[in-house]
């Protein structure tokens, strides 16, 4: 058997139109058809990988809240130029948490999304 890598990360919403504009209107993932399920939600593209977020209002994996703390659970996106990426959420008045260096050579940007769930965006200084 082999692991071929992330198909998707599933994220839960409470309010899908703030979560799409988020997701594709401020941050800029590519919105992708989505099968009819039971419940509501989007799909996005993000280089082989999808997100999908769901509405689902008796989830257990909300945060309670938007802080931003980088060591709590999260998810990471590599970004190619993380200076564009910061021009962007400045922007759009986005709160961010910025660790230019770490000990794996990481420049690292954190956000929430308006529902808590916690984004890393970073980019490898020798790429």
């Amino acid at each position: 058997m082999e692991y071929t890598g992330i198909h998707h990360v599933s994220l839960i919403v409470t309010d899908l139109e703030r979560a799409k504009h988020f997701y594709g209107k401020i941050i800029g993932f590519e919105e992708i058809e989505r099968p009819n399920f039971d419940t509501r939600g989007a799909w996005y593209q993000i280089g082989n990988t999808q997100l999908h977020l769901i509405v689902y209002h008796e989830g257990k994996t909300l945060r309670g809240t938007v802080e931003l703390d980088s060591a709590d659970g999260h998810f990471a996106i590599r970004v190619t130029d993380i200076e564009a990426f910061i021009k962007r959420m400045e922007d759009h008045h986005v709160s961010k948490l910025t660790i230019p260096s770490n000990a794996a050579g990481w420049y690292q940007v954190y956000v929430s999304d308006p529902d808590g769930n916690l984004i890393e965006f970073h980019y490898h200084h020798e790429e």
